[in-house]
Formats: structure tokens, C-alpha cells, sequence
């Protein structure tokens, strides 16, 4: 059976979606965006401290489903602009330490208008 994940410690779902759900050995989480949990705001203004926020929210998820970042699996990123790509991927590197498979593409419009999105799938 399915585990809803829920933490205070990242941004609230902003629709009929979970942060993340556990089944069986895997975690899937549904994509970050640059919102600080605290305030409930986008403040990060450049893509590198926009990929900071998503990161922070996506470990945040991760560590209350009893995982990691060190144990994602699958990524799939999204960028508004990728002519960001290489900012994205300096600031990416620094969590995603163990490389994990990827996707990365750019979409016309991503929510409250943030420049970047990760989804993840990790082992639990």
C-alpha cells in the first residue's frame, strides 16, 4: 500500500497532490519549485538560488520518507530557460553527488512562474 509523505519542511502541495509518495523500495516524489517552506513564497531570484531552494525542498521530502538525496535514482528537471542549463547543472552537482539518470527539458511555463522543477525517484 501506498505511504502519502508530508513534511512541514517543504513548500505545501499547491494542488490535489501529495509531496511525495512511498511504495514499496521506492520514493517518488513530485517536482519542487523554489518555494521557501517558511514563508510560503518563491525569494530566490537567479536560477542557482532557485536549483538551492528546489534542492533544500526536495531533501526536506526525501528525509521524511526515511531516504536521501544520495539515494535518488531517476530525476526528471525542467527548466523555463535553457540557457540556464549550466547554472542549473554547477548547482545540481553539489546534491546530486551520485549522479543519478536523468531528463532535463525546457517547458514554456513552469508554476508561480519559477525557473526550475526536479521531480525525483529514490530508493526508500
Amino acid at each position: 500500500m501506498a505511504e502519502i509523505i508530508y513534511t512541514k519542511n517543504a513548500p505545501d502541495a499547491i494542488g490535489p497532490y501529495s509531496q511525495a509518495v512511498k511504495t514499496g523500495p521506492l520514493v517518488f516524489t513530485s517536482g519542487q519549485i523554489a518555494i521557501n517552506p517558511a514563508s510560503g513564497n518563491v525569494e530566490a531570484a537567479t536560477i542557482e538560488e532557485q536549483t538551492e531552494q528546489v534542492c533544500k525542498n526536495l531533501s526536506a521530502v526525501l528525509t521524511e520518507a526515511g531516504t536521501s538525496i544520495d539515494k535518488v535514482i531517476k530525476t526528471v528537471c525542467f527548466l523555463a530557460d535553457m540557457n540556464d542549463f549550466a547554472k542549473f547543472n554547477e548547482v545540481y552537482g553539489k546534491y546530486f553527488t551520485s549522479k543519478p539518470a536523468r531528463s532535463c527539458v525546457a517547458v514554456k511555463t513552469l508554476p508561480k512562474n519559477v525557473l526550475v522543477e526536479v521531480e525525483a525517484i529514490a530508493e526508500a
